[in-house]
């Protein structure tokens, strides 16, 4: 089986917006950990800190198989499809710090495929939320195998976690990996081991 091997990425969107209630609450966060609110450093803090966790926390408001269902094609094509090195930002729900990382997506073509993009636009969407790992990885595998019924649907995630490296057992070049594998990805060793080996996963 022949492969073919794409890396795509996006810029990640940005708002303007703000929430008064939520700046507010980081005001007083900054008061509680003793900060002075009022000096020059800090005077447009929690406005900032709004707008970033608006983008950061935007995921909730996209319906990842719409964009996928907006942009299916038919064609005549069987082999495997792969986007590889998706650059991905989350934030864990533990504790609310980053864990950032590459994920690789696959799935063999039935009658349909997809716009390259918009794999890179659901795992955007899915990473744009509170997150773990696990559930991540498994998010992206099941909405794009619900979406255009592929063979199979394979995505691995390798992140390094701040939630390790700044706090608890603070080991700074500690990664994780977690994968999904659905339909052939699970049942075919081949297929697996063929995607596994061109997405280069360690494991």
């Amino acid at each position: 089986m022949t492969s073919r091997h794409l890396i795509e990425t996006e810029d990640a969107p940005s708002s303007d917006a703000t929430t008064p209630r939520m700046a507010e609450l980081v005001r007083e966060m900054l008061l509680e950990i003793g900060e002075d609110v009022d000096r020059d450093g800090l005077k447009r803090t929690p406005d900032r800190v709004a707008r970033a966790w608006q983008d950061l926390t935007s995921g909730y408001a996209k319906d990842p198989e719409k964009v996928l269902n907006g942009a299916l094609f038919d064609v005549v094509y069987d082999e495997m499809v792969i986007v590889k090195d998706i650059e991905v930002f989350s934030l864990c729900e533990h504790h609310m710090l980053p864990f950032f990382g590459k994920i690789h997506v696959a799935y063999l073509p039935d009658k349909k495929v997809v716009g390259l993009s918009k794999i890179a636009r659901v795992v955007e969407i899915f990473a744009r939320r509170l997150q773990i790992q696990e559930r991540l990885t498994s998010q992206i595998a099941e909405t794009i195998q619900k979406a255009i019924s592929p063979v199979g649907v394979g995505v691995v995630c390798e992140a390094r976690h701040l939630c390790m490296m700044m706090r608890g057992v603070e080991k700074q070049h500690s990664s994780a990996i977690t994968s999904t594998m659905l339909g052939a990805f699970r049942e075919n060793v081949q297929t697996r081991e063929e995607f596994l080996s061109l997405v280069g996963a360690r494991g």
